[in-house]
């Protein structure tokens, strides 16, 4: 049935505004903000709640592993669906930072975090930290007995006794810090001599099973998975202890989790929303509350007590941005851990 010609008219005009309503605000159910996630999807998944319910914002996370989302956004591009990137290790995000693809941070996003984990370019900003430490069996071993720096788990004397996990993210951005301290030829001997002497497994949780069981004596990784075992129910930590290198020894690092607004994002003002959100005093509240157990970098957040005072660690000082992730996964590939 043909339509009068005023009818069929505004139809038209009606069908027009509505189709130039729906290009003004975008798909009807297109997420406010995308973030590609590579710290633990389970802390983003307790926090990004609160922060919808806060700013009314809808967020769609998308998670995956640190080196493998930066190099997917450096693929993107300018055409990235990301509009803020987060990761558990710094290195991942200085290889975004590196291709010129973040946009700098306002400064209200950097002020409650200490200087020394922000780049000088504030192109991204440091939100978590997790210490180095090694874990030793009290069966086998004491405090006494462990070595002054992480170095020294490279020497034969510790030969079948040391496990550690040299294809994840933790592990490479540990040896990330010792060639930035130490030097490449240093970082090649140490790498060399874990090899020769240490024994491979497959994660930082397989780390300290083997320590807590007795299979080797020791172990290297991050505090929280020691912590967070004992919070639990200690399964898998009950016969073992922490050991906290000092002296700004490699051992010592504190390696940091990341988060950056892509320069490409539509969403500007929702990302800085979002990542100013992430280093005020309430979300780091709620980080330091959470399961994760890892160390808010707000001074105004305090973690469990039962964890070691963030202010008792001794790292090395290292700029955070210089960590190099290619160059470390390319050593450790010719080491034959990779």
């Amino acid at each position: 049935m043909n339509l009068p010609r005023r009818r069929l008219a505004l139809v038209l005009t009606t069908a027009t505004l509505a189709a130039a309503t729906l290009s003004g605000c975008g798909a009807i159910g297109s997420p406010d903000l995308v973030v590609y996630n590579a710290q633990h999807e389970q802390l983003l998944d307790e926090l990004v709640p609160l922060f919808e319910k806060e700013s009314g914002l809808d967020v769609e996370l998308r998670s995956g592993k640190d080196l493998e989302m930066a190099n997917q956004i450096v693929a993107e591009g300018q055409k990235s669906p990301a509009d803020v990137f987060l990761t558990e290790n710094s290195p991942a995000m200085s290889i975004v930072d590196k291709a010129g693809l973040f946009s700098e941070l306002p400064a209200a996003a950097t002020a409650t975090i200490p200087q020394q984990y922000v780049p000088a370019d504030r192109a991204w900003t440091g939100f978590l930290g997790r210490s180095t430490v090694a874990m030793y069996n009290t069966d086998a071993m004491t405090e006494a007995d462990m070595p002054a720096s992480i170095l020294d788990f490279a020497k034969p004397e510790w030969k079948g006794r040391v496990a550690f996990s040299p294809t994840g993210a933790d592990f490479q951005a540990i040896v990330s810090a010792v060639l930035e301290l130490k030097g490449e030829d240093a970082t090649r001997q140490w790498l060399t001599g874990l090899k020769d002497n240490g024994v491979i497994v497959q994660n930082n949780l397989v780390v300290m099973q083997s320590v807590d069981s007795g299979e080797v004596d020791a172990g290297i990784a991050y505090h929280y998975y020691w912590y967070r075992d004992r919070q639990e129910n200690g399964t898998d930590s009950d016969n073992s202890a922490l050991h906290f290198f000092g002296d700004q020894d490699p051992g010592a690092f504190l390696s940091i989790s990341g988060a950056g607004i892509l320069a490409s994002s539509e969403h500007q003002e929702a990302a800085e929303e979002f990542v100013t959100w992430l280093t005020s005093t309430p979300a780091q509240q709620a980080m330091a509350e959470s399961y994760a157990l890892e160390y808010p970098l707000n001074p105004e957040a305090s973690l469990n007590p039962e964890v070691k005072p963030f202010d008792e660690l001794e790292p090395p000082q290292v700029d955070v941005s210089s960590l190099n992730g290619p160059q470390v996964t390319e050593l450790m590939t010719q080491a034959g851990l990779l």
